[in-house]
């Protein structure tokens, strides 16, 4: 082996952000491994503060344009228990809805133009469909099946308009939803076949002894409510998420890095969710993961992608009967009045748990607030997963060895800034 190289990779895409990926390795052993995001810090909370509530679903929006329905939802759900609102049931099924569609283009785009390549031996999407035509265009029908659904429920697929404290500026008639009910029949059939496509790929032999942490709910697939919970005995209302967790700032990242205080690095996103509430999965998921060699535990988190598409097989399942039960609601929203409070909210974001916290004044403007995204909370766990690749694989050839580290952060599916730009590698050895 070399006493001392270096590995820079410019210009990757199928990551959300700008990183850059540091591996020291001293007399044969690694030393350290840091995912840097370097990013510039946006002050999405500084904006926040003295704004009225009614404005902050917008605003947060703005955060992603992959998850603004994440950010608003999470954002109403805090605001509405400081003002004490109860929305319409129906109100409360068009915003999972709205949501699951959020998480099916999320989905379809991590796995078929993202996740694959790495899977089949191309370096992007565009030479995958030489390969596998059908494949992508599938893919790419699912993603707009998912835009879809954000365009007649929330106003638009970008930044959503309609969602609003206390449900919606307008909810849909019951005819609207005719032709969405059946693109989602074939959704269906759709994502089952994603999932019995990826289930053939080569996945390696890694398993990780993981804390998974999700939303639970007592009756349904976890997304906008629930308590806290975790594979190693965290179950905690959501108002208790600070007293639990812990975002610690390091010299080189912009990005926060999130623990459990009482052990250390976690996992949230779509793994968590699988393994602690595949029994909340429809019957057409739970078949169709035992199907493919899943039967409600996954450690391997190169199988992500497996998971991602069972998850979008029951987001399409859920959303037909959803939509087929709708009736127009009375109003669209109830009333709101300013009061001053604290609120909080935890939903599911599809990379995972997405925290929000707010503090109103009496005349309904923000005093504080607090904003942690899945990814800042899975970064000491994405360095935890390289250190040991590295470790395991020194021997593995420079480029196999790029290859792969990026295919590990991948599994993650991060966004880094919300943005598509590119990861530097350097691989530093003596």
């Amino acid at each position: 082996m070399n006493q001392t190289r270096t590995i820079k990779v410019e210009n990757i895409a199928r990551i959300e952000g700008e990183g850059k990926l540091l591996i020291k390795v001293r007399h044969g052993e690694v030393e350290a491994v840091h995912l840097d995001i370097f990013e510039p810090p946006r002050f999405f909370e500084a904006f926040l503060k003295g704004r009225h509530y009614k404005e902050v679903p917008d605003m947060v929006s703005r955060i992603c344009g992959i998850c603004p329905v994440a950010h608003q939802m999470s954002s109403i759900h805090a605001l509405e228990q400081i003002l004490g609102v109860t929305i319409d049931p129906q109100v409360r099924a068009l915003r999972r809805v709205l949501y699951l569609g959020e998480w099916l283009e999320s989905h379809a785009l991590h796995v078929h133009m993202l996740h694959a390549p790495d899977f089949v031996g191309t370096t992007d999407v565009i030479q995958m469909t030489k390969t596998y035509p059908e494949e992508v265009q599938r893919g790419i029908k699912l993603k707009k099946l998912g835009h879809e659904i954000m365009t007649v429920l929330g106003g638009r697929a970008v930044h959503p308009i309609n969602v609003r404290v206390g449900g919606f500026y307008k909810s849909p008639k019951k005819a609207d939803l005719a032709d969405l009910i059946e693109r989602l029949k074939w959704g269906r059939e759709a994502a089952l076949d994603t999932i019995r496509w990826v289930s053939t790929l080569p996945f390696p032999e890694y398993e990780q002894d993981y804390e998974f942490v999700s939303l639970r709910h007592p009756d349904e697939y976890p997304v906008n409510e629930g308590r806290l919970i975790s594979s190693r005995g965290l179950d905690i209302p959501v108002s208790d998420y600070e007293k639990h967790f812990v975002e610690e700032q390091v010299a080189n990242s912009n990005a926060l890095h999130s623990r459990v205080k009482e052990r250390g690095a976690y996992l949230v996103g779509p793994l968590a969710r699988f393994n602690l509430n595949f029994d909340k999965l429809a019957p057409i998921a739970q078949q169709a993961a035992q199907e493919a060699g899943l039967n409600g535990t996954c450690n391997n988190p190169f199988k992500s992608i497996i998971v991602r598409s069972i998850e979008s097989l029951h987001i399409c399942e859920e959303s037909l009967s959803l939509l087929g039960n709708y009736e127009e609601p009375d109003k669209a929203a109830v009333a709101t009045e300013p009061r001053a409070g604290k609120g909080y909210s935890c939903t599911e974001a599809p990379r995972g748990l997405l925290y929000h916290y707010y503090e109103l004044d009496e005349q309904g403007l923000v005093k504080e607030a607090q904003i942690i995204p899945p990814t800042a909370q899975n970064q000491n766990k994405i360095e935890e997963d390289l250190f040991r690749f590295v470790s395991d694989n020194l021997e593995m050839p420079k480029a196999q060895m790029t290859a792969k580290c990026e295919q590990t952060i991948r599994n993650y599916d991060p966004c880094l800034s919300c943005a598509t730009h590119f990861l530097k590698l350097e691989f530093d050895e003596e």
